[in-house]
């Protein structure tokens, strides 16, 4: 399995596992917007879910159409074990690193 992420696609990851059942592009694109004050596209965002899909990180299904979407409806996404599991295994590996790092180097003088 290869569970290695890249930061973006970490970051898409997390949401959808945040929103739990209830994440598609349009809610992880504003997620991302508002959680982290960064600008996304929706197409950048959907690129990375089609990505984490084909890795085995998430599955989609179709949703219900509601609200102003004019019938059309939503593709959802879901965190999967094995996306679940490339979670742990990246933050295990950022926080090795992070403690790493002496903590003098965060003291401001």
């Amino acid at each position: 399995m290869n569970s290695k992420l890249g930061e973006f696609e970490e970051i898409v990851l997390m949401l959808v596992a945040a929103q739990h059942e209830q994440a598609y592009g349009l809610s992880v694109t504003k997620a991302i917007e508002k959680e982290l004050k960064r600008s996304v596209t929706m197409s950048s965002v959907h690129t990375a879910l089609y990505r984490l899909e084909e890795k085995g990180f998430v599955t989609s299904k179709i949703g219900d159409a509601e609200g102003n979407r004019r019938g059309r409806r939503k593709r959802v996404f879901i965190i999967t074990s094995q996306g679940k599991i490339a979670l742990k295994e990246t933050r295990e590996a950022r926080n090795h690193i992070w403690d790493m790092i002496p903590k003098f180097i965060f003291d401001i003088a």
